[in-house]
């Protein structure tokens, strides 16, 4: 009887004590939820909420002050606390950028490291101060900055010439938004879990270089270089969405960090009017991709000597973390050879704009340079198609995802073997997007008139380039507006890299004139199936092209 009173009085006890515990538990649960609704109503209170709740007393002086004078005791309060920001700053900013130079580096530089580095006596002074989000989970807030600084910060260049240089950077000048979310907000002292901040937007940087007890110029190339390095660095690794996130309380905060969210396929067509960067003959043009300026996320074509107009017809992969934020850099280049390649001149056009599944094909003014627009000679333009696909977004696919590229699996598992030493890539199978390509040129509208009579006689050459295909309408006399309605059926091999090119030339009876072309891939047809529409002639005064598209699909298989 006592056992069996001791067995009914323990799991009695143990029974109040696992609901005890539960309803702790629940209990602070329920609390931190209250505390961080409190927090958040908090911080959409104004200066006159604040003073309706609490009596003069009972806040501090700042609390009523208007924004302008927030922002001028936040100052104050910085200027103050500089030299130990400075301090220990400067520290943090040396071993962790170090590092992070050997991987943004151009081809010029062997190393590139700290041998001095302080941020002087002037604070940055805060211009601008907003809340974006708050709420139970967290805070995010913008601070616009400027820093006119005086640094005293000096490189240690080493060239791939094995020359050794100190290079110092002076009149620094710096303008920008920094984003800084408080997440997530919980009961514990200081009542979030981590702090994220990047620089949201880099609206100014301005410095110089100076190769100490020397000059920079006497190395061509080296100031550009250096200059390069430094601001790819900077933007890659401190600009949005990339981020630093800061734990302050144990915890994952891996949420936070900066994940992919899609891939972007990029075809680099062709350029045309490039700006001569050569005294005999033409410039050798090659261009470099890409989303963000790292040496392995960085594509670069392949270069076409002497060209003006270079067709590339190359198509490259990106991952994409922000499609808001983020943008597609082209930079065209003179190969020099030996020598440093020239800047023929730089685009970039935004992910925002793009719509998700759809072909979007660009024209895209070349500039010298995208912080200072001041020399707006004409560059050139570059050509792009751009195809954007999210990951995990409900109707919206990638065709190409699994039957014609490497899954995230399989590039994952490139280097590893399977019993008989074969690499699962080497066991995998390629889609090789064949099938017939019915082209229907239907008509042309406001050709150049190419006689002295003021008309033309239009014929259209169609090339495959890629696999060298060439096919003619036949010749409409006398018109500027000629209607051929012709088809034609072509096999193509290979239709995700093959090019489709348009030549209108005016027939004579001793030769041809030429009057302009149209380029285009083969990806819109291969998505939508079939379309029609209008394209412009390049290189001619006016013209335009109208053609019918349609694709059936024969793909094959063939080993890797």
């Amino acid at each position: 009887m006592g056992f069996l009173t001791g067995l009914v009085l323990g799991v009695t006890f143990g029974i109040f004590l696992v609901m005890a515990f539960v309803r702790f538990e629940n209990s602070r649960a329920e609390q931190r939820r209250e505390l961080a609704e409190t927090v958040a109503q908090y911080s959409k209170l104004t200066v006159e909420g604040l003073r309706k709740l609490l009596p003069p007393g009972f806040y501090p002086s700042w609390v009523v002050f208007t924004r302008r004078q927030k922002l001028k005791w936040l100052n104050y309060e910085l200027v103050k606390l500089w030299p130990y920001v400075d301090q220990a700053a400067s520290e943090l900013i040396r071993t962790s950028l170090d590092p992070v130079f050997e991987q943004y580096k151009s081809l010029i530089l062997a190393s590139i490291r700290f041998s001095k580095l302080t941020l002087g006596t002037v604070a940055p002074q805060f211009t601008g101060i907003e809340v974006l989000e708050d709420g139970s989970s967290g805070i995010t807030m913008e601070l616009e900055m400027e820093w006119d600084g005086n640094p005293n910060i000096v490189l240690d260049i080493k060239t791939t010439f094995g020359v050794s240089l100190p290079i110092q950077v002076k009149n620094i000048g710096f303008t920008g938004v920094f984003r800084v979310i408080f997440k997530p907000l919980v009961a514990e002292f200081p009542c979030f879990g981590a702090v994220c901040y990047s620089l949201r937007e880099k609206k100014n940087l301005d410095f110089t270089l100076k190769v100490v007890g020397g000059e920079i110029s006497a190395i061509p190339g080296l100031s550009d270089a250096i200059e390069g390095t430094i601001r790819d660095t900077l933007e890659d690794t401190l600009t949005w969405p990339n981020r630093k996130v800061i734990p302050i309380l144990p915890g994952d905060y891996s949420d936070l960090e900066m994940k992919p969210v899609g891939v972007l396929d990029v075809k680099l067509v062709q350029a045309r009017d490039l700006k001569n960067k050569d005294l005999v003959g033409k410039s050798d043009p090659f261009a470099l991709v890409y989303i963000r300026p790292l040496r392995n996320t960085t594509r670069k074509s392949k270069t076409i000597n002497n060209d003006l107009n270079p067709i590339w017809n190359e198509s490259y992969e990106f991952v994409v973390e922000d499609p808001t934020t983020q943008f597609v850099t082209v930079k065209v280049f003179d190969d020099e050879g030996l020598q440093p390649s020239e800047l023929i001149g730089c685009a970039r056009v935004s992910l925002s704009q793009l719509q998700p599944g759809k072909v979007k094909v660009v024209w895209l003014d070349l500039v010298k340079d995208f912080d200072f627009q001041k020399d707006t000679k004409p560059r050139g333009q570059v050509n792009l198609e751009l195809l954007y696909f999210p990951y995990d977004v409900p109707g919206i696919v990638n065709p190409f995802a699994h039957k014609f590229a490497l899954t995230s699996l399989e590039k994952a598992l490139k280097t590893e073997t399977d019993d008989t030493g074969a690499s699962a890539i080497e066991k995998r199978k390629n889609v090789i997007m064949r099938g017939v390509l019915s082209v229907t040129v239907i008509s042309a509208e406001d050709l150049p008139p190419m006689d002295v009579m003021g008309k033309a006689d239009p014929y259209v050459v169609i090339y495959l380039k890629k696999q060298g295909t060439k096919l003619k309408t036949r010749v409409v006399n006398e018109t500027l507006e000629p209607i051929w309605n012709q088809t034609f059926d072509i096999v193509v091999e290979d239709g995700l890299h093959e090019l489709l090119i348009f030549e209108v030339y005016d027939h004579d009876t001793f030769g041809k004139d030429y009057i302009g072309r149209c380029i285009m891939t083969l990806t819109r047809v291969i998505l939508e199936g079939e379309f029609r529409d209008t394209f412009l002639l390049e290189g001619a005064k006016s013209g335009k092209l109208n053609l019918l598209l349609k694709w059936t699909a024969q793909p094959i298989y063939r080993d890797s």
